[in-house]
């Protein structure tokens, strides 16, 4: 992959076949696609114009200014009975010359996402980003407020780049008394949807994926805490607290 920055702004080009479909049809399919860090934790799909179906795109005749793509036109998707408004983005006049002639698909407003034959769920998967889950035998205990919440000697130690590392522990070495069910969801495109406990008082301290995806299915089932807000002791040492924007 080759690299082009633009201040905040990063591209790469990527081998991979990517798809998006909208009212059960293909929208734009091609092995041509950018990806554009438009913020710094995860990028988007951008398609090659020629790789999209243009019946599909209906300019709104209005613009979108980003400070470092410049303007965009916006166009509404329709495909088969459905209509997505306002969905797609092209920059016929970045500044950043790689995307023009690309256009831009509000990830939500599309049915779905593949990359080859395996749809990807919430945004496009980072190419740096890489999660590994290893069982463990350290001595895991979760405090919160003075009161012990957790107590684990069969961890499974969750590693994602650029975060810290999270502790999934057995729901019987857990105070599930403790633990009450929040309304809060949250999805991953790497270990899926995850739901939410709060602690003792203190909300979405604790969650769980019940049914991850397929590269995360050692941790179903288990409960991870945010180191940020709590006390994290492993094999008997308090361990600091991390700075992250989860904190």
């Amino acid at each position: 992959m080759d690299a082009k920055n633009r201040g905040r702004v990063r591209v790469e080009r990527t081998a991979k076949r990517v798809r998006t479909y909208l009212g059960g049809r293909v929208v734009a399919d091609t092995t041509s696609a950018l990806l554009v860090w438009e913020v710094p934790y995860y990028p988007a799909y951008y398609f090659p114009l020629a790789d999209v179906d243009e019946s599909a795109l209906k300019p709104t005749g209005a613009t979108k200014h980003s400070p470092s793509r410049g303007d965009a036109m916006v166009y509404t998707v329709t495909s088969g009975t459905k209509e997505a408004a306002d969905a797609a983005l092209a920059y016929p006049d970045s500044p950043l010359e790689e995307i023009k002639g690309y256009v831009r698909f509000e990830w939500g407003a599309m049915d779905a996402w593949f990359e080859e034959d395996e749809e990807v769920f919430f945004h496009a998967r980072n190419p740096y980003t890489r999660v590994d889950i290893l069982s463990s035998s350290r001595h895991v205990r979760i405090e919160v407020d003075g009161v012990t919440v957790a107590d684990s000697h069969s961890p499974r130690l969750l590693f994602e780049t650029g975060l810290p590392t999270r502790y999934y522990l057995p729901q019987t070495d857990v105070r599930l008394d403790l633990l009450e069910p929040t309304d809060t969801v949250t999805n991953c495109p790497y270990k899926g949807t995850a739901r939410y406990w709060s602690v003792n008082g203190e909300k979405d301290l604790a969650w769980s994926y019940r049914t991850p995806l397929p590269e995360s299915e050692k941790v179903a089932g288990l409960v991870a805490f945010y180191d940020e807000k709590l006390d994290v002791y492993v094999d008997g040492v308090l361990q600091e607290r991390p700075k992250t924007i989860f904190a």
